[in-house]
């Protein structure tokens, strides 16, 4: 049985480590944002396992004229549960928070390999790509709800 449930920023960690920051120090798992009281964060639990995570910010990118927006930040799934639906289960549960918080638009930095993942739910990348230090090639991606 899955269940997705808010959980601290801190259980996020044994999910960020090894899909996002794999081979770098748990600190490099912390976010700047993480325990404001305006940031969520989502643990998609198989049984008792947590698989994935996501976690949502009220952040501002002034690059959009939208109000009232959030950004995702640190979606991932153990490799060993990728492919399996548990990624888009995790975004649609943070659009689901969004809509029911009259959020108007949700961005994100997305790594190249995942733009075609996030393109599939409704997001379009906007500008270039560009570098983020210490983990590769990103797309700035939204989708206005």
């Amino acid at each position: 049985m899955n269940i997705i449930k808010e959980i601290p920023s801190k259980e996020t960690y044994i999910v960020r480590q090894p899909v996002l920051r794999k081979g770098r120090p748990i600190e490099s798992c912390i976010f700047e944002g993480d325990d404001l009281d305006t940031t969520h964060h989502f643990g998609l639990f198989n049984n008792e396992d947590l698989i994935g995570i996501i976690s949502l910010f009220n952040k501002i990118n002034p690059i959009f004229a939208e109000k009232s927006q959030a950004q995702i930040r640190g979606m991932a799934v153990l490799e060993t549960h990728q492919k399996k639906g548990f990624g888009e289960a995790l975004v649609k549960h943070c659009e689901t928070c969004c809509n029911e918080n009259k959020v108007d638009l949700i961005w994100f930095n997305a790594r190249t390999a995942a733009v075609g993942f996030y393109r599939k739910m409704g997001y379009q990348p906007l500008g270039e790509p560009f570098d983020i230090k210490d983990v590769g090639e990103h797309y700035l991606m939204f989708k206005k709800l």
